[in-house]
């Protein structure tokens, strides 16, 4: 079975963010059972309000990506929890962590669209952790408190998994930002819009790639270089609420 809200209609996704929005965990939904290649998984997701609006001034509400129950080094789970706290779980967290101490945390998130078969999806792309968080506006329920029913649909999963089905909104293609649009030309990601790559992929790329492009010893910067490092030096300030630094001019002849 996929972890997913039943379809009473078209679904509107989070809109897409230029920066991190302050958020907070109003849910950690039950474990639901889905069938993978690999036998059945139990699974589950935490459930963002955030604090972009809707038409009807109500806070929109997004879901993470799916997690399995484990707090295994490599687990999904276990590297969101890093994010969202700040620093990794205790001996004594990792001995018993009740995710029910979630709710009411404070988050900040950017969010990206990605879009398939006419389908919109609203993806976590980036999450670190905000010690003032929002009120939640009230009107959210949990799952496990909602009324069951019996008819089925796609979900409004957030995490722009398959079982995410979001219909398309009338502006979900207005043209994404110019850092999100710059190609990863190094790496196992080479070819992927740098928007597509999940967090962990840019901090990768923050950490290991960016320090030496330009550096002394190594190889002059290509244009491709070029414009991937000024990329990543925007999303950087963004994240460090800064503003990044103009990049360097190039030649049109490198374009």
């Amino acid at each position: 079975m996929k972890l997913s809200e039943k379809k009473t209609g078209e679904f509107t996704p989070h809109p897409e963010t230029e920066s991190p929005v302050k958020a907070v965990i109003v849910d950690v939904t039950p474990l639901k059972k889905r069938d993978t290649e690999y036998g059945v998984k139990e699974e589950f997701r935490l459930v963002f309000e955030t604090e972009e609006k809707m038409e009807n001034g109500d806070n929109f509400t997004v879901r993470s990506r799916l997690y399995s129950p484990s707090l295994n080094e490599k687990a999904n789970f276990r590297k969101d929890i890093k994010k969202l706290l700040g620093r990794d779980l205790t001996a004594q967290e990792l001995q018993e962590f009740d995710t029910e101490s979630l709710i009411g945390m404070g988050a900040k998130l950017m969010i990206d669209h990605t879009h398939k078969d006419n389908e919109t999806y609203a993806n976590i792309v980036l999450i670190k952790p905000d010690e003032s968080p929002m009120k939640p506006g009230g009107k959210y329920v949990r799952l496990k408190d909602r009324e069951q029913k019996s008819d089925s649909g796609g979900g409004s999963g957030g995490s722009g998994g398959k079982d995410a089905t979001y219909k398309k909104a009338p502006d979900a293609a207005e043209a994404r930002e110019p850092w999100q649009k710059c190609k990863v030309h190094v790496g196992k990601h080479k070819g992927v819009d740098l928007g597509d790559l999940d967090q962990d992929a840019v901090l990768a790329l923050l950490e290991k790639w960016l320090p030496k492009c330009g550096a002394e010893g190594q190889p002059k910067p290509t244009a491709d270089d070029k414009r991937l490092k000024a990329a990543l030096e925007e999303v950087k300030a963004l994240l460090e609420g800064t503003t990044a630094a103009e990049p360097e001019a190039e030649p049109e002849a490198d374009y």
